[in-house]
This record gives structure tokens, C-alpha cells and sequence, in this order.
């Protein structure tokens, strides 16, 4: 069974640092792209980011790109979404998922919600300004 655990998230003033982290389990990861996406109150899920967890491959939403990178550790199975220069707009639930089909289908841009299969539980990611 495919989990995956999000943590790291806090407050932080504006201009700040933060980094969250999905831990996760049950599947060969390296056969599937992932995604962090973010929800606010009142929103929609916006996309963030998706990334082949063997690297190379990476999309970044405008919003973030140049503030916002990924890391990942595979012996710990973990995925690692840094976030700098942080604005009152990031403020969200931020969450981690996996691709609902398989890296061999081709690298394209996996933007929506509907295209992963799993998610985390989230983490809440406060911007204070």
C-alpha cells in the first residue's frame, strides 16, 4: 500500500526558509514522476511542482520557480521540496503525490490533481508577512 507522510511545515515570516519533506512507502518510486501541490482556504488544489524521483526531469509552477527546489534522499525514500523567499501568498496545505502513470508513458507535464493517484496528508505552510 502506497504511503506517503508529509512534515516540515510551520510558520515563517516573510523572506524565510522552509523545508518539507514526503516520506514515502509502498512502491518502487523510481517508476513514477511526483508532484507537490497546495491548497489555500477558499481554493482550489494549485499545482507546484512534478519531478522524476530519478531526477533530471523537472516542472516548476511560475509562481515558485527560482524559489522553490527539490532534493531527494533514496536510501530514505524521501523527497525534499525547499522553499525560500517565502511570501504571504504561499500560505497553504501543501501536499506530496504520485503520478498515476508510470515514467515509461514519457515526461510531459502533470499539472492537474486528477493526474495522481496518491496523496499525503498534508502539511500547513504559514507565511506571515
Amino acid at each position: 500500500q502506497v504511503q506517503l507522510v508529509e512534515s516540515g511545515g510551520g510558520l515563517v515570516q516573510a523572506g524565510g526558509s522552509l523545508r518539507l519533506s514526503c516520506a514515502a512507502s509502498g512502491r518502487t518510486f523510481a517508476n513514477y514522476d511526483m508532484g507537490w501541490f497546495r491548497q489555500a482556504p477558499g481554493k482550489d488544489r494549485e499545482f507546484v511542482t512534478t519531478f522524476r524521483w530519478s531526477g533530471g526531469n523537472t516542472d516548476f509552477a511560475d509562481s515558485v520557480k527560482g524559489r522553490f527546489t527539490i532534493s531527494r534522499d533514496n536510501a530514505k525514500n524521501t523527497v525534499y521540496l525547499q522553499m525560500n523567499s517565502l511570501k504571504p501568498e504561499d500560505t497553504a496545505v501543501y501536499y506530496c503525490a504520485v503520478a498515476i502513470s508510470p515514467i515509461w508513458a514519457g515526461w510531459g507535464p502533470k499539472r492537474k490533481p486528477e493526474e495522481y493517484a496518491y496523496w499525503g496528508q498534508g502539511t500547513q505552510v504559514t507565511v506571515s508577512s
